[in-house]
Parts: C-alpha cells; structure tokens; sequence
C-alpha cells in the first residue's frame, strides 16, 4: 500500500491518503518551515511533490521517503511562490517491472534535497558557491536544461567557487547499467567560462576521461554498459576564458536497473 503524509514541524497530521498503486492528495495550506511529506509503500516511485514540479522517479531503499518542505534561502531552487500557494497536489504510483528494465535518464530526480536523503538519485559535491542553494549539487537532476543565464530558477545550476578540485557525486542507491550520460554546461556566456575536459569515476573503478566544447547544447559521453551504483564527475579542466565561473546546468544518465 503507498502512503503520503503530511505532518507539520510538530508531527501533527495535516492531510494523508493510500492507494495500492496510485495515491494523488491535495492539501490546503501555505507551507511553513518544518512542514515534512513522507512517501512510503514501494522501493520504486514516480512522485511528484508539487504540481509546480517536474515529476520523477524515485528509489527508497527502506521503502519510505522523508521530503523537507524547502524553506528559507533554500526555495531560491524553485518556481517563484510555488510553496506560498494556498493549495498543493502530492502523487506517488508504482513504476511497474517493465518501466524498470527500459532505457532512461536514471539520474532525473526533481524531488532531490540538499544534505543527507533516504531517497535516490541523490547528488552532492565538495563546494557549491557561496553554500547557495541557486548553486548546489542537487540542481544538476531536478529536469530543467535551461541554461542561458545563471542564478535563481529556472537557470539554477552547480557553480564550483572557482575551486580548481571540484567534483560532483550521483549516488542512484542500486546497481544500474549505465549506457550514456549527458552533461548541460551552464552557457550564460561571457558571463560564464566553460570545462574543456573532465573524469567521470565510476563504483565499479572506471576512470573515463572526457573533451567539452563551449555551447550549451547537450555533450553525450559513452558509459559503455557498465554496472554502477554511483558515478563522479572531477578533474575539470577550466578553460582559459578570462571569466571564472564554469558550471553545470544538468547531468543526465540513461540506463536501465539490472
């Protein structure tokens, strides 16, 4: 049975519902900070926690999901007033055995939070600049490409402070075949500067080096089938663009589960 509940900072119960496949709530209330979502049921969801977010899928390795309202600084990630609005839509549904064995962006995960998550595709990194949320990790899987600009939605992305050792992690939370990724630079040029090589490390011990060119167009790089769990992205070789902001805008992975 899947189950959303929506407790306040208090644990009181604001709203819930179940369903054995699909569970859709709407919600009456103007978020506040502390306000948590819990998804539970399944290991494998398609959740949408707004209907001003993209949906995804998600994998929950305890079959449960705790989801932190955004507050604060940290909303600067999403739609204007999207957690301001009187009235909210939650859904969680079953993805269905052969959804799972077909080819697709593994790495797609609106839903994602910073810091630590009991729910997958999660990403983290060693810096985002100035500890912004218009600049953290997680942005680079949240579904959106648009990258002609820089700073708050929906032109977040993952800006590394100029740091020379940035790296970027994915965690998936399970073992995947992974056959191709695609990396969105951030093009916001001349504001921006762009990478023109990099790594991708891999769980299984694959270190695949890779070119960039400056465009902001998706750049495909081959993963050759392997079975990952997580994947990094470091040693990204800054152009020599006087400008010192190279970032992402999204890192996608299409694969399959095994």
């Amino acid at each position: 049975m899947i189950r959303i509940l929506v407790q306040s900072a208090d644990g009181s119960v604001l709203a819930s519902s179940e369903h054995p496949a699909e569970v859709l709530l709407s919600l009456d209330r103007v978020y506040r900070s502390g306000d948590i979502i819990r998804i539970s049921g399944a290991s494998h969801l398609r959740v949408q926690m707004d209907q001003s977010l993209p949906a995804g899928e998600v994998f929950l390795p305890d079959q449960q999901m705790t989801w932190h309202v955004p507050s604060g600084e940290h909303r600067l990630a999403y739609a204007p007033g999207l957690f301001d609005a009187p009235r909210h839509i939650i859904s969680a549904a079953l993805v269905l055995e052969a959804e799972l064995v077909r080819s697709r962006n593994l790495a797609c995960n609106p839903a994602d939070l910073r810091g630590d998550t009991d729910f997958f595709p999660h990403c983290t990194a060693n810096v985002e600049t100035r500890n912004e949320a218009c600049f953290c990790a997680r942005n680079v899987i949240d579904g959106l490409r648009l990258n002609t600009f820089h700073g708050e939605w929906p032109f977040q992305s993952w800006g590394i402070g100029a740091r020379e050792d940035a790296w970027c992690l994915l965690d998936l939370g399970r073992p995947v075949i992974a056959e191709k990724m695609a990396l969105t630079l951030r093009a916001d040029f001349p504001h921006d500067a762009w990478w023109t090589a990099g790594h991708v490390v891999l769980s299984d011990g694959s270190d695949l080096a890779f070119d960039l060119q400056k465009t902001g167009d998706r750049q495909w790089i081959s993963l050759e089938n392997r079975t990952v769990r997580w994947l990094r992205l470091e040693r990204l070789i800054k152009s020599n663009d006087p400008s010192a902001f190279p970032a992402l805008r999204q890192w996608e992975v299409f694969g399959r589960d095994c």
